[in-house]
């Protein structure tokens, strides 16, 4: 079986070139592996299905024509966490709970999308803390159009400011903390994104393979069969 792992594409309504490589990506390479994951921020911004998906109607039927060969599964990033059942409804992807924890012939590895491993950014740790909790988001998705556009557009803008002063250590994983995560889950190497910092960490226990994200004319998976390796997506 193979599988192949992308994340962080962070596409946005309108930006044509990144879209049309996903897109050549379905197509060309995900439509001849048997399932693909995608690690979370598949979009740059997501408002609620009954905003979101007029805006995407290209990747949406990408996703619903690659599911009728491959299987995928989808899971939430920061930046796209309430897709919702309508999402799945009309792309026939799997809406994926994390750690997820893919086996394999040779190896186990747990997924996430990475953030959650990001502790020393304490100040995002809580705001995530209230934006990913059900009753945040049950009354954000019941607020009028304009006002839900405008509270994302100003934490987005905080978000840029703050991140200006962050250093690049903060904004990564903690080693103390992934190693206790990790814990949990012996025999198994981890693959996240979010860092953006695509990479291959190997530690005395486990090795954490690190997607990196997606500009303009380059993309990256991962593709595991007998073994592990990166590809460059174009």
């Amino acid at each position: 079986m193979q599988t192949l792992l992308i994340a962080d594409l962070h596409l946005i309504s309108g930006e044509t070139e990144k879209t049309n490589l996903f897109i050549r990506f379905c197509q060309e390479q995900a439509s001849q592996a048997d399932q693909l994951f995608i690690l979370g921020d598949l979009f740059n911004t997501w408002l609620g299905d009954d905003l979101s998906i007029n805006n995407y109607p290209s990747i949406i039927s990408a996703l619903k024509a690659l599911s009728s060969t491959t299987k995928v599964f989808i899971t939430g990033g920061n930046r796209d966490f309430l897709l919702g059942d309508d999402f799945v409804t009309q792309t026939e992807c799997v809406l994926l709970k994390t750690p997820y924890l893919l086996t394999t012939e040779n190896k186990n590895y747990v997924l996430i999308h990475g953030d959650e491993l990001c502790t020393d950014d304490k100040n995002y740790q809580k705001l995530k803390s209230i934006l990913r909790h059900p009753i945040t988001q049950f009354i954000f998705l019941r607020l009028p159009t304009k006002t839900r556009l405008k509270l994302s557009g100003q934490l987005r803008k905080k978000s840029v400011e703050a991140q200006q002063y962050k250093t690049r250590k903060i904004m990564d994983v903690n080693q103390a903390f992934t190693d206790k995560f990790m814990q949990k889950y012996p025999n198994a190497d981890l693959i996240h994104g979010h860092t953006h910092r695509q990479n291959t960490h190997i530690g005395v226990s486990y090795t954490r393979f690190v997607l990196g994200d997606w500009c303009t004319d380059q993309g990256n998976a991962i593709k595991v069969d007998e073994q592990l390796s990166y590809l460059e997506i174009r």
